[in-house]
């Protein structure tokens, strides 16, 4: 009974005694600790992403600790492949590629004498006079501002072509039925760039007002 008396009053001033209370604010320097932890786990997991391509990432690439990495970027010693780097001799005749096993074999051949040959060439103004009217029209159209496109004009011109202003159209009279000085009238053949096809129509009048002058 008295130790058991005795357990019961130590167990009293121990429950009596006051007991030391965790904190729960922390001192200034200890929150910047934890915060620099916490920028600096921040900054590693997302340095990789972000600098891969800029200046931190040229780290691995000093460090030359991948392989492959260093063949990108720095490239390989040619050397290495069976380059000789001091000859004076052109590469092209014997190294194809670094992938290719052997060297490259120059095939042996040569150039005719015609293609040496340098014949004169025909002036467009010679040729042109022999041209279809349909080989005009493409040159007409395809030539824009060039001296070929004045040349076609004036060869559909002693073709009795014209050249309408407001229609911005060739036309040709193939049957007149009256012609004065102001206008004329008959039935007139109209070539059509965008269909390249002649369209008829018939009584048409046409003002001399309205024709292109060369």
């Amino acid at each position: 009974q008295q130790q058991q008396q005795q357990q019961q009053q130590q167990q009293q001033q121990q429950q009596s005694q006051p007991q030391p209370q965790p904190s729960s604010q922390q001192s200034p320097q200890s929150q910047q600790r934890t915060q620099l932890q916490k920028q600096s786990t921040n900054a590693a997991s997302t340095a990789p992403a972000l600098d891969r391509f800029g200046l931190l990432g040229l780290l691995n690439v000093i460090r030359m600790t991948n392989p492959d990495l260093n063949a990108l970027a720095l490239g390989i010693d040619l050397t290495t492949l069976g380059l000789n780097l001091n000859s004076l001799d052109c590469l092209y005749p014997s190294f194809v590629s670094p992938f290719a096993q052997g060297t490259r074999q120059q095939p042996e051949f040569y150039l005719p004498l015609c293609y040496y040959s340098h014949p004169p060439l025909h002036k467009p103004e010679a040729k042109i006079s022999s041209f279809s009217e349909e080989t005009l029209f493409y040159i007409f159209y395809s030539m824009p501002k060039d001296e070929l496109q004045m040349m076609a004009a004036q060869e559909l011109y002693k073709n009795d072509w014209r050249f309408h202003k407001e229609l911005k159209v060739w036309l040709k009279c193939v049957e007149p039925t009256r012609k004065t000085a102001t206008y004329e009238r008959g039935n007139f053949v109209f070539f059509d760039p965008n269909t390249w096809d002649q369209q008829r129509k018939d009584n048409f009048t046409l003002s001399s007002h309205e024709l292109e002058k060369l």
